[in-house]
């Protein structure tokens, strides 16, 4: 197995610097590579191997299969539903491939072909298929049998919101806002949306019926205050008197968008996200102006580690769609975690200079800076985002935190110790900033006996957090409490095994307790995991000489009667 393995590495590295005929292991090599690259969700790579061993092997029914939701992965639709086409002409029935052919006859305009494979026992999923076949009514010209069809999947227990609120976006998308309003308000055995997307179809109905008052009051009664982006247009907007149009379902390829929408919401944490993802794509070919199918296609593909693809996703988000904002932010997110920070940091500045007065975009600014460890900048952004905040609320807590991280590594350390300090009094006990304050104590050798207190609470709260028994450990060592420091740096290093900064730690509480061969040998463990240059060079004179000299040579006081004040 683990032979297997180091072939498929080896494989799909090299694959790339050979011609297909060059490769000396055949179809097996090929197919090797290609379940490497899946593995690894590199899904270019996955296509082109997978292809490379379709043409040496036509037939194969899992290699078709995986090089199609590799396809869909990607974006790439047609190529999805010929091999999707190619799986379903062979017998298969494989659910991918009915995805991928059903959505690109929709688009084509397939809606009688549609139907007659639905009747012809076609099947996705449970919740899926009768809705699409409802909808294949509707787009073959039929809309009484796609009001029944609905009908008949309300039927079926645990199925009747999904078919009422596919019946009401079929009616509204008909232009039948009073048969639409009847099911969305419960008048006609519905009930009221008590979701975003549900009340976004709800307000648009009531706003095409001259009720924007009554639109108002439903985005109050289900969402209160916190609006995100859209829902704050939308009301802005009926405020002014707009009269909104229905752009939710403007055709049933776009209702079949809304069905594989759902259930790609519906499977995020509940199934792995590169199958989520499948059902996110399907709804964007569906629907490409679907924003929201856009945005939870780039999350999946982000915590998927394919921020190349996710920055190519919120691309397509338009600049004039409320969420704009939201997917400019996450673009630089996917530009930073693809290395690129100086283009993430780029693009929050022209967003900032767009749209100077919303403090989430400074915000995030400050927090890419910060990464970057452009600390004085970072200042800049917090200070303008706390300034358009106005009055303190609690979630501010991180700001204050964030900004305190960036003060005390640029040296300010008054202005630090106030945003700690903030922060705690807006969220008393925050592990995080419990430590790190603690930390910052014990480093400046002050307030020792509250720096002791402020970590042993952060440690009570996490007692498996690496750094935070790093902290209790350390602070222990300055008290010249040696013995009690043992336990909780020798967890630390159980939890953290190659961070240098920890091994180093106990490596010096070795020493103090007179465990020199075992300081040695963490000091050197340090070091084999690349700690900075010059602590690096500290290690390596504790190594030479021993600690005691090394403290008397920087002019230390004994660290047993460090400042406790």
């Amino acid at each position: 197995m683990v032979r297997s393995a180091c072939l498929a590495v080896a494989l799909s590295s090299a694959v790339t610097q050979l011609n297909a005929q060059e490769l000396p292991f055949g179809t097996s090599g090929f197919y090797l590579a290609a379940r490497h690259a899946s593995a690894e969700n590199d899904y270019k790579a996955a296509v082109r191997f997978y292809t490379e061993a379709l043409a040496r092997d036509p037939a194969n029914h899992a290699h078709m299969e995986n090089a199609m939701s590799a396809h869909l992965a990607l974006g790439q639709y047609r190529q999805a539903k010929d091999l999707g086409a190619r799986m379903l002409e062979r017998g298969s029935k494989s659910q991918i491939a009915q995805m991928a052919v059903i959505s690109q006859n929709a688009l084509d305009g397939k809606y009688g072909e549609l139907v007659e494979t639905f009747e012809a026992g076609t099947r996705v999923g449970p919740l899926v298929d009768g809705l699409l076949e409802a909808w294949a009514h509707v787009g073959n010209g039929d809309l009484e049998a796609g009001l029944a069809a609905f009908d008949a999947i309300g039927a079926r227990q645990g199925l009747r919101a999904f078919a009422l609120h596919h019946k009401a976006l079929a009616l509204a998308s008909a232009g039948d806002f009073e048969g639409a309003e009847a099911i969305f308000s419960g008048a006609d055995g519905g009930t009221l949306p008590d979701n975003r997307r549900g009340l976004i179809a709800y307000v648009m109905v009531l706003s095409q019926l001259d009720r924007n008052d009554e639109a108002r009051a439903a985005i109050a009664r289900v969402m209160g205050t916190a609006l995100d982006a859209t829902l704050t247009d939308l009301d802005r907007r009926l405020s002014e008197d707009e009269k909104l149009e229905f752009t939710m379902v403007s055709d049933p390829a776009h209702g079949m968008a809304e069905v594989f929408y759902t259930v790609a919401a519906a499977l995020d944490g509940e199934a792995s996200d590169s199958y989520a993802l499948l059902y996110s794509r399907v709804a964007e070919s569906l629907n490409p102006a679907h924003v929201d199918a856009l945005l939870l296609s780039a999350g999946y593909l982000e915590r998927l580690e394919r921020p190349e693809l996710a920055t190519a996703t919120y691309d397509r988000v338009p600049r004039d769609a409320p969420e704009f904002i939201t997917a400019e932010i996450g673009r630089a997110d996917a530009l930073r975690a693809s290395g690129r920070p100086d283009a993430a940091v780029e693009v929050l500045m022209q967003l900032a200079e767009s749209y100077p007065g919303i403090s989430a975009i400074h915000s995030k600014l400050g927090d890419t800076l910060r990464r970057s460890e452009n600390y004085s900048d970072a200042i800049e952004a917090y200070d303008a985002a706390m300034a358009l905040k106005g009055e303190v609320a609690p979630s501010d807590w991180f700001s204050f935190f964030a900004r305190g991280i960036s003060h005390e590594r640029e040296g300010n350390w008054t202005e630090a110790e106030a945003d700690f300090r903030m922060a705690l009094e807006l969220r008393p006990n925050q592990p995080q900033v419990l430590n790190y304050l603690g930390y910052s104590l014990v480093e400046k050798r002050i307030k020792l006996g509250e720096a002791l207190e402020l970590i042993q609470t952060a440690a009570k709260l996490r007692p498996d957090n690496g750094h935070i028994l790093d902290s209790l450990g350390w602070v222990l060592y300055r008290l010249g409490r040696f013995d009690e420091a043992v336990a909780p740096m020798e967890t630390a290093v159980e939890l953290m095994a190659t961070d240098p900064v920890i091994n180093d730690h106990l490596g010096d509480v070795y020493w103090s307790v007179g465990r020199h061969t075992e300081a040695h040998f963490q000091w050197h463990r340090a070091l084999s995991f690349n700690p900075e240059p010059k602590e690096a060079e500290r290690i390596r004179r504790k190594i030479d000489v021993g600690l005691d000299v090394v403290i008397a040579e920087e002019g230390m006081e004994p660290l047993a009667v460090a400042e406790d004040g």
